[in-house]
């Protein structure tokens, strides 16, 4: 063997380059095996390739055939123009005679080819890489499942259904701002182009963008949360049952609005469907952890099931622990994942967040993650997208708890607070008010993206305009650490501000009780803090277990009539439309 290959050696050691990589291609064009191609040999041309000078048109066709071969696409040349083609698509690159790249297009089934400058720019700058994933995604937005006749009609679908979509987005709103991602009836639509797939932009953290400057007293110290964009592409896959999809317009001429301001659809009968194994689907970008009431709520919404079998149960915090909140790619968590998260702050100062794993263990937080959403008629967009929004808007406050370095032993923290499940959309977050020994409980109420209330219930707590300001920052970061945070300077405000004539003066016994053992606690801007010590917890509905702090217990006396009840009773009351509200 030694033999051998030393002969080799010698064989081709005065070969050039050109001629090694010719050999190999000659190689590739003769396999025994024609369906599957030999690896090693695919491979070695790989690695050729990529230390290879474009320098000639050959060698910039040998690049592109060997991409298409990489996606599974065809490819043909004629004088200086290669085709790389699929069943709906294929892409024209006109080449120059020193390897360079005039002119590329791309052509849609039964469409005339037109220009991309995005694979141009690729192609002109070498960057095989990129222009192959770009390809990549372009195969898989025209990888329509089905024979020929299923996908010529699928295909046909998709282009009305884009075209009502966009005339959809076209139609006047009644938004209070100009924010179309979070309001819009559709988000932002981001029209589809023959080398870009039809993509829609339905929810992002409102501080996304924002400026330090533009951020108004007294919240400029605030941390915003990471932005994050949330997308869904719009496409179509195969169903195990027919659905009837459109194959005209599915909207009257000129479109309208109805009184109430949502769009009109004409009736089934007058506009053409095709029934066909397969239905539109919401690809989302990144996948959305839902709990499954909502994935319930979705196949309402639309009547087309989402196959439980495809889905993997966990508590939401377990599987927002486990996802990046930038990447689809997940971290590995234990069953018996750590629900305790230390949060470090500048300064040294270190706050720890509990979220009991006994406690999200109910059925009310069984939740899965959910990469796309099933439809069959542009109607059901609205609805879905506001669903979508709604559960984005819970996961972005609760991951706002949760950081990737978990409790360590031995750490001594200055801030503890826990996050407790109260209802599908509602929790509660339990604080140690550091002047004085007992608990104060934020009840955190998201009734939409768009409605998120805030509740503050401890003794001397009961302040309705304290309890909107709550909301204002809560809505307007999306981070419970930030909403604490804002919390804890007003408290400290109120406990050193001077008494005034109209404020009782306390007895020697409720001093006693009451000492101002005043607390510092530093945010995380490195700002320090000092809160009174004065709160009272309900005895029932919120923050009832309190792990991860530890209170003496208040007597009924110093509890506000709201929550001085005896027996107990709860103090939150569901309205007709899920939402809490204090009786």
């Amino acid at each position: 063997m030694e033999s051998r290959i030393s002969k080799l050696h010698l064989k081709f050691a005065e070969k050039t380059w050109n001629e090694t990589f010719q050999l190999v291609r000659r190689c590739m064009d003769k396999p025994k095996d024609q369906s599957k191609p030999c690896e090693p040999l695919v491979r070695s041309l790989e690695r050729l390739q990529e230390v290879f000078n474009v320098s000639s048109m050959n060698t910039m066709r040998s690049r592109l055939e060997a991409i298409a071969k990489q996606q599974r696409m065809g490819f043909h040349i004629t004088e200086a123009t290669c085709y790389l083609t699929a069943d709906l698509f294929y892409l024209e690159v006109v080449l120059l005679p020193g390897g360079g790249v005039e002119e590329v297009k791309v052509a849609p089934h039964g469409g005339s080819p037109v220009p991309s400058e995005s694979f141009l720019q690729l192609l002109r700058a070498k960057h095989f890489a990129e222009f192959s994933m770009k390809l990549a995604r372009l195969f898989a937005q025209y990888n329509i499942p089905g024979d020929n006749e299923i996908k010529l009609k699928l295909f046909s679908s998709m282009q009305f259904l884009g075209k009502d979509l966009e005339k959809l987005s076209q139609l006047p709103s009644v938004l209070k701002d100009s924010d179309m991602i979070n309001n819009g009836r559709i988000g932002c639509l981001i029209a589809g182009k023959e080398d870009t797939p039809l993509t829609i932009q339905f929810h992002t953290t409102p501080t996304a963008g924002m400026k330090t400057s533009d951020i108004p007293f007294p919240f400029e110290e605030a941390t915003p949360t990471e932005a994050l964009v949330h997308a869904a592409q719009v496409t179509v896959g195969v169903s195990d049952v027919t659905h009837k999809l459109q194959m005209a317009s599915v909207l009257p001429q000129p479109p309208q609005l109805d009184p109430q301001g949502h769009p009109v659809f004409l009736p089934s009968t007058e506009a053409p469907y095709e029934t066909l194994p397969a239905c539109f689907l919401l690809k989302l970008q990144p996948a959305v952890p839902m709990m499954s009431s909502f994935v319930n709520k979705l196949s309402q919404i639309t009547a087309v099931a989402i196959p439980d079998v495809d889905l993997q149960w966990a508590p939401l915090p377990k599987l927002l622990t486990r996802r990046s909140p930038s990447s689809n790619s997940p971290r590995e968590i234990p069953d018996e994942w750590d629900s305790i998260f230390t949060v470090p702050l500048p300064g040294g100062v270190t706050h720890r967040c509990v979220l009991p794993g006994a406690a999200w263990e109910v059925p009310s937080q069984r939740a899965a993650v959910a990469d796309s959403i099933p439809f069959t008629h542009p109607a059901h967009l609205p609805a879905l997208l506001e669903l979508l929004r709604h559960q984005c808007a819970i996961n972005t406050l609760l991951r706002s708890c949760i950081t990737p370095q978990c409790d360590g032993a031995g750490l001594v923290c200055d801030l503890h607070f826990e996050v407790l499940p109260e209802s599908e959309t509602s929790f509660s977050v339990t604080f140690h008010r550091p002047d004085t020994d007992s608990l104060a409980v934020l009840l955190v109420n998201v009734c939409d993206s768009n409605q998120i209330t805030c509740t503050l219930f401890g003794s001397g707590l009961g302040d309705p305009s304290l309890e909107e300001y709550l909301s204002t920052v809560m809505k307007r970061f999306m981070s419970v650490p930030v909403t604490l945070k804002t919390l804890y300077r007003k408290l400290e405000e109120t406990a050193s501000a001077p008494l005034s004539p109209s404020r009782p003066a306390t007895t020697e016994a409720e001093s006693d009780h009451s000492a101002p053992s005043r607390a510092t606690v530093t945010d995380t801007n490195g700002a320090s803090t000092a809160f009174p010590q004065s709160a009272a917890v309900p005895e029932e509905g919120v923050g009832a277990s309190a792990s991860a702090c530890c209170a003496a217990p208040v007597d009924n006396s110093e509890l506000p009539p709201e929550i001085n009840t005896s027996p107990a009773v709860n103090p939150y009351l569901f309205t007709s439309s899920g939402c809490f509200h204090t009786g």
